[in-house]
């Protein structure tokens, strides 16, 4: 029997809609989808009656699946023919494991694709109202990880360059290390009255967006029981969000509970 195909869809963050147009048609048609825990759940009901749903979900300090038994399972359904989806939320490669994925398909000779998706780093500023460029505010945005592997011996993030290089910094699944994370970027010379703002379960009816700065964000999240999945951003684009591009706060209730 020849392989099926094994394709690492990136779902978008909270916002079902979100999802790419191949996305959704794969997903239609796929025999097996192994999905994460932020992924929208909606997304589900576009499945086929007869597919084969596995919960993969990931919590920080819990999970269902181990890396290895989701590997072990893209591997059992594509050598039994079928089309299998490992959806993902975001983009599959942006903090992700996708790369991953892809390469133990490789290994087995399993043929797969890359679906793009919408990135968290990206679409959650932006049902926040904070463009993350703006040709008079910032020309730039880095994006790092507030959780890194756990196993490294120590942390591969630059402080150092991140607190010089300017522009927008994103800080990605970092609400616990929060704290350390903007002590680091005053150590190495940020300034502690750069615009900061988290946002939790972006992109969905459950947001909410706090601002402060480089000095308050990580007290303000702990004040207000900030919880994963969170984003955290700093620069000064933060500061358009009061100035009227909150668009997603003006959104009448009945739009946001049909999401």
């Amino acid at each position: 029997m020849s392989p099926g195909t094994v394709y690492l869809v990136g779902a978008g963050p909270g916002d079902p809609d979100l999802i790419t147009l191949k996305g959704l048609r794969l997903l239609r048609a796929a025999d097996v989808v192994v999905y994460d825990r932020l992924i929208p759940h909606q997304l589900l009901d576009e499945a086929r009656p007869d597919a084969e749903l596995i919960d993969a979900g990931k919590q920080p300090t819990r999970h269902r699946l181990a890396q290895a038994e989701i590997n072990a399972i893209l591997i059992d359904r594509a050598l039994k023919g079928n089309v299998v989806v490992r959806l993902k939320g975001g983009d599959p490669l942006i903090f992700g494991r996708g790369g991953e994925e892809a390469l133990v398909c490789r290994d087995y000779a399993i043929p797969f694709e890359i679906v793009p998706g919408v990135s968290s780093a990206t679409a959650v500023p932006a049902y926040a109202g904070i463009p993350l460029t703006h040709r008079h505010v910032s020309s730039s945005f880095t994006v790092i990880t507030g959780h890194e592997d756990p196993t490294k011996p120590e942390s591969s993030i630059n402080y150092r360059a991140l607190a010089q290089i300017g522009g927008t910094l994103v800080i990605m699944m970092g609400v616990k290390r929060l704290a350390e994370i903007t002590a680091q970027l005053r150590a190495h010379g940020m300034e502690g009255a750069i615009p900061a703002a988290i946002i939790e379960a972006g992109a969905s009816p459950r947001q909410r967006a706090m601002v402060g700065d480089v000095n308050t964000i990580a007290d303000i999240a702990r004040a207000n029981d900030v919880r994963p999945p969170a984003i955290t951003v700093i620069g000064d684009v933060v500061r358009l969000r009061k100035e009227g591009v909150a668009w997603f706060d003006l959104l009448p209730e009945d739009v946001l509970m049909a999401m």
